[in-house]
């Protein structure tokens, strides 16, 4: 349960409703979190957590046991938890990193939930971000054969087709950049010039892409705001997990808002940091500048325009 000043925790003997779970469902998730404590537990507070997340979420607790609830719409939505549930497996298992206990997948009325064990934040300081750029680099000492995943992922709600690719390049054009680049097309969002300039790119994509890496263990969306303070360490959440260029995740650290140097030096505290990185960053974000024109519109045609000149 985080303890930042300003949360509003708000208390109901039985909450009736809340971020779109219902009676039925809270009955439902009381029931999933009971079997998993082996007692019986019962949601007395919400903690609404919905404004500062990108969908409904909120933290019930009984007092004793907090638990994340985070709600999905639609038919997709209890593969997108699955597949991010995955992802922090993966991230605990193979990486040894700090993620969320997985309390369990359930039906919602219209969607799925997500649970997840409450975790209680603390304030990020330097040390923090130090810590969080060793337990990327400690992510990204997981290697793989090839680039890509047995399963596909989401970013965000936008699927992502993980089929292994023999090298980076190849995977980062198909899988990644080029459809991104059809989506953002088809919304009608993305003016027609940008297609030829970017297809340019792709075609010089085993020059642009730098040296040749071993496929690493990836977060996939690994912003400031998907790894936890805590008192325990950093603790990542909202993977969209594949093997691929460690220099993705590097890239994605500050891609909505800037972070410390210390991420960066923590990082290289473990695996130090190709001096091209700094160059091939904006190349890096193109398939997140696209998926930005394509949901939310002209705002970032700028910086992609910037982007996409900056390589030709």
């Amino acid at each position: 349960v985080s303890d930042r000043a300003g949360d509003t925790i708000l208390n109901f003997k039985r909450p009736k409703s809340a971020m779109s779970i219902s009676e039925v469902d809270l009955r439902i998730v009381e029931a999933r979190v009971s079997a998993y404590l082996g007692r019986g537990w019962q949601a007395d507070t919400i903690d609404n957590k919905t404004n500062a997340a990108s969908h409904p979420a909120a933290v019930l607790s009984d007092g004793e046991f907090a638990v994340f609830v985070k709600v999905g719409e639609g038919p997709l939505a209890a593969d997108r938890f699955r597949q991010e549930a995955h992802g922090l497996h993966l991230l605990s298992e193979q990486a040894g990193v700090l993620t969320p206990e997985i309390l369990g997948i359930v039906e919602t009325e219209g969607g799925a939930a997500l649970l997840l064990e409450g975790v209680r934040e603390i304030a990020r300081d330097d040390a923090h971000y130090r810590q969080m750029g060793r337990a990327l680099a400690q992510v990204h000492s997981t290697k793989g054969v090839r680039f890509g995943l047995d399963s596909h992922c989401y970013w965000g709600d936008l699927y992502q087709d993980n089929t292994p690719a023999a090298d980076w390049p190849t995977f980062f054009w198909e899988r990644r950049l080029a459809p991104r680049l059809k989506a953002a097309l088809d919304s009608g969002n993305l003016p027609a010039r940008f297609v030829g300039e970017i297809e340019q790119l792709g075609a010089r994509l085993p020059a642009l892409c730098g040296p040749a890496v071993a496929p690493a263990l990836l977060h996939g969306d690994a912003h400031k705001n998907n790894c936890l303070a805590t008192p325990r360490g950093p603790l990542f959440i909202d993977p969209s997990v594949y093997y691929g260029h460690p220099e993705m995740d590097l890239s994605y650290v500050d891609f909505f808002e800037p972070v410390p140097d210390e991420v960066f030096a923590g990082y290289a505290e473990i695996a130090p940091l190709d001096p091209g990185f700094w160059e091939r960053r904006e190349l890096w974000r193109l398939p997140a500048l696209l998926a930005m024109v394509e949901f939310i519109g002209a705002e970032y045609l700028d910086k992609l325009d910037a982007a996409v000149r900056h390589y030709h």
